[in-house]
């Protein structure tokens, strides 16, 4: 029976391992080949050893693009996490249309990111966009819009935050929610009101939730491309351009694959190294109930 059992799991397993295995395995390992290569889409290459990790290290555009990434990542990630834990907050209590507004604020994650990136590009132009109409009404310029090298990133950031602070609104609620009642009960009994029930209750058994919602905000946030490539194209003057779009130009159109292959494996160290940073910090503060 249990052999029968074990064989039936590969069975249901079988289709799922075979995706991961011929769309995940496989270009992982292709990548790490051909980042020792010099590879090409027209087949040629040859074994180069790590020349091509060596040469990011003197490459200012790959500093740049990783500086632009960082810089990225230092601001979407506080701001979608703190947007995402104070709108599940509020979302948890009893107001009126509280599942509509729900519904409104993770609707921006199911859209597609550059079909919405078109439009926030549009709003935010100087001379068409609504946004920059409104701006300009309160006395606040764009300038030159996404084109103006001082509101390019933050443009592209503030896309970023509005599209994902509703996915991990989602998961704080549901995070919230798990929060046994008695544990709310017995800080009540005991006095705690507010802000005190929400810090010394609240936030430490969110430990988790904040954990995960960190480690995917953070992959999130180094994976960024769509709204680079849609609004800014990398630009004004590589302003925007970040390690994924600096990889898509390597391999895509200058057609130097196995540079973009060595790039998409240092972004792979950064993003392992920092995901196995963010959960040490978090485990040590881990709160069990």
């Amino acid at each position: 029976m249990s052999r029968r059992r074990v064989r039936a799991a590969w069975l249901f397993l079988a289709p799922a391992l075979t995706v991961l295995a011929v769309f995940v395995l496989y270009p992982i390992g292709v990548a790490l080949a051909d980042s020792f290569t010099n590879a090409t889409p027209f087949g040629g290459r040859s074994w180069i050893g790590l020349d091509n990790y060596t040469r990011l290290v003197a490459d200012q555009r790959f500093t740049n693009a990783l500086s632009n990434t960082a810089l990225y990542a230092l601001v979407t990630v506080p701001l979608s996490v703190v947007g995402a834990l104070g709108l599940a907050v509020l979302l948890n209590r009893r107001i009126p249309a509280r599942g509509l507004f729900r519904a409104v604020m993770f609707f921006p994650y199911v859209v597609s990111l550059g079909i919405v990136s078109i439009g926030w590009a549009f709003m935010l132009d100087p001379n068409i966009g609504v946004v920059a109409a409104w701006l300009n009404d309160f006395g606040w310029s764009l300038g030159q819009g996404v084109r103006d090298p001082r509101f390019a990133m933050p443009a592209v950031m503030m896309v970023g935050v509005w599209r994902n602070v509703g996915f991990f609104m989602v998961m704080y609620l549901a995070g919230i929610q798990s929060i046994p009642r008695e544990v709310n009960e017995a800080a009540r009994l005991d006095g705690a009101r507010g802000w005190k029930t929400f810090r010394h209750i609240t936030l430490p058994l969110l430990s988790n939730t904040s954990m995960f919602v960190c480690v995917i905000a953070g992959i999130f946030a180094f994976q960024a491309f769509d709204q680079m490539y849609t609004m800014t194209n990398g630009g004004p003057f590589f302003r925007t351009e970040t390690l994924v779009m600096l990889i898509f130009n390597t391999g895509i159109k200058d057609y130097q694959v196995g540079y973009a292959s060595a790039m998409s494996w240092a972004l792979v160290l950064i993003v392992l190294a920092l995901s196995l940073a963010q959960t040490v910090f978090f485990n040590r503060r881990e709160v069990r109930y």
